[in-house]
């Protein structure tokens, strides 16, 4: 199942294009993918399988982290946690799920949105003693 949600996330990438769908940033040893994207992109399957709530005011943030040093770049597990601001600074705690299956593990969470709405956020990322980071980016969200 997670091939099938790797699938979609990829698809989703492709549909906002290279400028509004997947990010990256290289800190030390890694490289850190970043994406978010309204849960509507999502099948019902896809978001029933991973308890994500489906609706046009809910986004999705995943975040993926692969070593660089190695040749096919596996991801590898971190400490993930972070904070979405909308355009009035109200905050919300974003709380990551984990999800792995074989060499991929990704952390993905939901925010919700209103129409029009630009969302900052702020997300701290730690793998042991190599790598400790944050990670900022705004998404502009619309209601379909």
């Amino acid at each position: 199942m997670l091939k099938n949600l790797c699938a979609i996330l990829m698809l989703t990438a492709g549909l906002f294009g290279v400028a509004q769908a997947e990010q990256k940033t290289v800190v030390g040893n890694f490289d850190i993918h970043y994406m978010a994207f309204g849960s509507t992109f999502l099948t019902p399957s896809i978001a029933k399988t991973y308890n994500i709530k489906r609706s046009q005011y809910t986004g999705i943030v995943n975040i993926t982290v692969l070593d660089n040093r190695l040749k096919n770049k596996p991801s590898v597990p971190v400490k993930i946690d972070g904070v979405a601001k909308n355009i009035l600074d109200s905050h919300i705690n974003l709380e990551f799920k984990e999800v792995r299956e074989g060499d991929a593990t990704y952390y993905i969470a939901e925010v919700p949105y209103r129409d029009d709405g630009t969302i900052n956020f702020d997300i701290n990322i730690m793998h042991g003693k190599e790598l400790s980071t944050k990670v900022k980016f705004k998404q502009k969200f619309y209601v379909e």
